[in-house]
């Protein structure tokens, strides 16, 4: 299957491209007080590491706003100012170096306002994000029984819309945010059908971690497996790094990225007669201890528990093992190569992997 993305229009924000035929960016959000440099910078520092391509954070002041120019000036990837309430805080943060802002059309919404906002984003060539989120949309809207939820958003969201085209500014991106699963699915879908702005993907308040994963491993994995999506945020209530870990789990698993080699392996069963968990989480770890090669990311390895399914999955794997008691058959390029031990398993992958992204 191959995965046709929805034709969007293509945004600058600070040194990268989103929307067109550009790849899914990865957003997170540093979770302290922006107006706390080193802390801010540490996140974000931790977050670049991991892969992360954009990142917002809170301006709740001026304070917070100023803060802006000075951990722009140590960091590489593009940062996004969030706005709430006051308009006066986006202008001072365009200025003050965002590349991006944020605006929350529930609680900055007056037209001369918004008119102020959108003449320093043209000056400074600031894209906006209209941001909705299904805890603050628009008393208009918030208390209608004619529309679904999901449909509350998406009105807003084109009312925002116009108002800004209205203004003559079109450099916009969009996101509809719900907690819930299928609202946040039909917001998006509805809103891909009526404008051409890039999206960005998420969920509000998904919950603790791991229901936060599973949620938005499905919102978002059922929209962009429909080409829908131009930039993601995994929100979750743990620390920024494991949002980006998520997000580059979802989109390696629709192959919309490629972020180091794809392990895959059994479940394990009464026929299992190797530690198969121990060996797994091993190579995972060292694995994700090695740089990656541009020539790597795209390369599948298989830890199979016995030879029901591992010539198999063997088959369709870059590397792969098959246990038996001790020893496993090791498969390279589908072919069996060598019988190794199973303590040895997990260093003679590594040593076939190496030898192989050494080759490429």
């Amino acid at each position: 299957m191959i995965i046709k993305r929805h034709k969007t229009k293509e945004i600058q924000i600070g040194n990268i491209k989103i929307g067109g035929n550009n790849p899914i960016a990865i957003q997170s959000m540093a979770k302290v007080p922006t107006k706390d440099y080193r802390k801010t910078l540490l996140q974000i520092k931790n977050l670049e590491k991991e892969g992360c391509s954009i990142v917002r954070v809170a301006v709740k002041d001026e304070e917070d706003a100023r803060a802006i120019s000075q951990i722009k000036s140590a960091m590489r990837i593009p940062l996004v100012a969030d706005i709430h309430f006051n308009w006066k805080l986006a202008i001072c943060a365009i200025k003050s170096g965002a590349d991006k802002i944020r605006l929350n059309p529930g609680n900055i919404y007056k037209r001369q306002e918004i008119k102020e906002v959108v003449s320093a984003a043209r000056d400074y060539s600031v894209p906006i994000r209209v941001g909705l989120n299904s805890g603050s949309i628009p008393k208009i809207f918030r208390y209608s029984i004619k529309l679904r939820p999901a449909l509350k958003l998406v009105k807003a969201a084109l009312d925002y819309i116009k108002l800004l085209e209205d203004l003559n500014f079109t450099n916009i991106v969009v996101s509809l945010k719900c907690s819930n699963v299928l609202d946040t699915v039909e917001a998006y879908r509805e809103i891909a059908q009526r404008c051409n702005y890039p999206l960005h993907l998420g969920l509000t308040a998904s919950g603790f971690s791991e229901a936060g994963k599973i949620k938005s491993a499905v919102a978002m994995g059922i929209l962009l497996s429909q080409g829908i999506g131009d930039t993601l945020r995994v929100s979750l209530t743990d620390q920024p790094e494991e949002e980006v870990r998520i997000a580059k789990y979802i989109l390696s698993s629709l192959g919309l990225g490629n972020f180091g080699p794809e392990i895959i392996s059994c479940p394990a069963c009464g026929r299992t007669e190797v530690d198969i968990e121990k060996i797994v989480n091993e190579l995972h770890e060292k694995l994700s201890a090695l740089p990656h090669p541009l020539s790597a990311p795209s390369l599948k390895l298989a830890v199979m528990g016995c030879v029901v399914n591992g010539p198999g999955e063997a088959e369709d794997a870059d590397l792969a093992i098959a246990f038996g008691k001790k020893e496993g058959l090791l498969y390279k390029n589908s072919k069996p190569i060598r019988k190794v031990l199973s303590v040895r398993a997990v260093d003679e992958l590594l040593k076939e992997w190496t030898k192989i992204c050494t080759m490429n």
